[in-house]
């Protein structure tokens, strides 16, 4: 059987190296390469933002047996959602009417007469609105419309309920890539000099993906159901080291 042992002074190579690897990945170290005297480092920056911008589509239905009816019913309903709209305070120029839309089920390619109701409406008024905090008040004092028989649904898409945006990232996006920047060279800096080196000229930069979250501490994507929004982003540079 060969002999598996390690000499005592390659195991302290081996076990140098090993450790010099655990250190590097615990201070954020991307690559280091002694060779052509680079660094490479990830840097990290997050902020907390606020929405600037609201949608809130309240849809309705009804159903019936009779066309006329469930459109008369309809244009009840979207009264009394306009009204209700205006009574919060939105303006004209926040509100959007969409047409109803009225649909015969016996119609349809597919439809059978043997469904209850031969009529199926929906009608959709929307607010968009700058002012989020008055739209999220606004969403939670839609008891009287539900009290009065209004069927309340969202949009096509999913729940009701508003979305809220961030229109203005833009104007942010410059600020947290220059964190992110500050927070690399940092890193870098303090690796260097641990290193007996000087940190060098950035010799390339990748700005990787802003992403936008919700401000409930989950780590998807956001879903525009929270007026308060985290932005993150790590970005990769690569400095030289003199």
């Amino acid at each position: 059987m060969a002999d598996t042992r390690i000499g005592f002074f390659p195991a302290l190579l081996l076990g140098g190296g090993i450790a010099l690897g655990g250190w590097l990945v615990g201070q954020g170290m991307e690559r280091f390469r002694l060779a052509d005297r680079s660094i490479t480092v990830k840097g990290l920056a997050e902020q907390e933002v606020k929405s600037d911008f609201a949608i809130w589509t309240l849809g309705f239905r009804r159903g019936g047996n009779e066309f006329g009816a469930v459109q008369q019913a309809l244009n009840g309903d979207r009264e009394r959602v306009i009204a209700f709209l205006r009574g919060q305070g939105f303006e004209d120029a926040e509100i959007e009417v969409r047409p109803l839309q009225v649909q015969d089920l016996y119609a349809r390619e597919w439809g059978s007469s043997s469904v209850p109701l031969r009529f199926n409406g929906l009608g959709q008024v929307t607010v968009k609105s700058a002012r989020v905090e008055a739209v999220a008040q606004a969403a939670g004092k839609v008891d009287p419309l539900i009290q009065a028989g209004i069927q309340l649904s969202g949009d096509n898409e999913g729940p009701g309920g508003p979305r809220f945006q961030l229109r203005g990232f833009n104007d942010i996006k410059p600020r947290l890539l220059q964190e992110a920047t500050h927070n690399a060279r940092e890193q870098a800096a303090r690796f260097a000099a641990d290193a007996g080196a000087e940190l060098g000229p950035l010799k390339s930069a990748n700005q990787g993906v802003i992403r936008v979250l919700d401000d409930d501490g989950g780590d998807n994507d956001s879903t525009g159901r929270t007026i308060g929004k985290r932005l993150r982003v790590v970005s990769t540079f690569e400095f030289g080291l003199d």
